[in-house]
């Protein structure tokens, strides 16, 4: 694996320059510090994800977007004599899954610094694609579905989960109602690079079909998402997260701003975490058969 984060494995495609950058920089580095947090943070969404993906033990796996390496790695438990490859912009995340991997023994993941727009997997090396939360950021989708069907066996499967519009989640609306009660929530462009780039299941489906996928579903995931095991924990990771937001306010008025976090987690503390709504699709689909 590269030493430097600029010697991207297969190139970086054009476009996707601002997400290595935020990958490899202070972002990536405090979702490399937090990975237990984050991947607490959707467990809701986790399960239905390995289940759609229905890993057989000889199956081959691609993981795209991979993170901190947790769906990887129990893609590789699951094809207990096929293979996992996690791929990820993010050397400091591509470090802590292949440190995780080893940990727990799992000869058969490995992981790769790359992007998956562009990577020069080889054709039909895989029988499984699966994503949790990463694939919304290519710049060029169709060319990036078109380069992963690619990658796939002809009637591979492809299960992801992706989140719906920013209005649906609890958690983006709250956060950032707390933190900058006077400004709108952010209304990113559908065609840009954003959490919520397959929020519109007519497009999404329309990318996977255009990319060489047929048999495309999205089936709507309703469940809580949480931030901590309570607020204690839960309020330095975020407001490190989210400082960003208040970076040109006064300081008293960051002060008052990081207070309404606070207590917004306080009051979303329940048994379980600190719980938000959220709302996402499961999206399945298989490359379609060559012709």
């Amino acid at each position: 694996m590269q030493d430097q984060p600029g010697a991207v494995d297969g190139g970086l495609a054009a476009g996707n320059e601002e997400q290595y950058a935020a990958w490899n920089g202070d972002e990536g580095r405090h979702w490399a510090a937090h990975p237990e947090f984050y991947d607490r943070s959707i467990r809701r969404l986790h399960r239905p994800l390995m289940e759609a993906a229905d890993i057989g033990a000889r199956d081959r796996v691609l993981d795209i977007g991979c993170g901190n390496g947790e769906c990887a790695r129990e893609a590789a438990r699951c094809a207990s004599r096929g293979t996992a490859l996690g791929i990820d912009l993010s050397l400091p995340m591509i470090r802590v899954a292949e440190a995780a991997a080893e940990r727990e023994g799992l000869t058969n993941a490995s992981f790769v610094q790359g992007d998956a727009q562009v990577h020069p997997f080889r054709s039909a090396a895989f029988d499984v694609a699966i994503s949790r939360t990463g694939a919304m950021f290519f710049a060029d989708q169709v060319a990036a579905f078109r380069n992963i069907a690619r990658a796939l066996r002809p009637g591979g499967r492809l299960a992801m989960v992706s989140w719906r519009t920013a209005r649906e989640n609890e958690w983006i609306a709250s956060l950032f109602g707390a933190l900058t009660p006077d400004a709108p929530l952010p209304a990113p462009p559908a065609d840009a690079p954003t959490p919520f780039r397959h929020a519109d299941p007519a497009n999404t489906t329309r990318i996977l079909t255009v990319a060489g996928f047929d048999e495309v579903a999205l089936q709507p995931l309703d469940t809580p998402m949480y931030f901590g095991r309570d607020a204690d924990e839960g309020f330095p990771i975020l407001r490190d997260l989210l400082g960003w937001t208040v970076r040109d306010l006064e300081p008293t008025d960051a002060e008052k701003a990081m207070t309404r976090l606070s207590d917004l987690l306080v009051q979303h503390e329940t048994p379980d975490g600190v719980a938000f709504g959220c709302a996402a699709w499961l999206i399945t689909a298989r490359r379609a058969p060559t012709t």
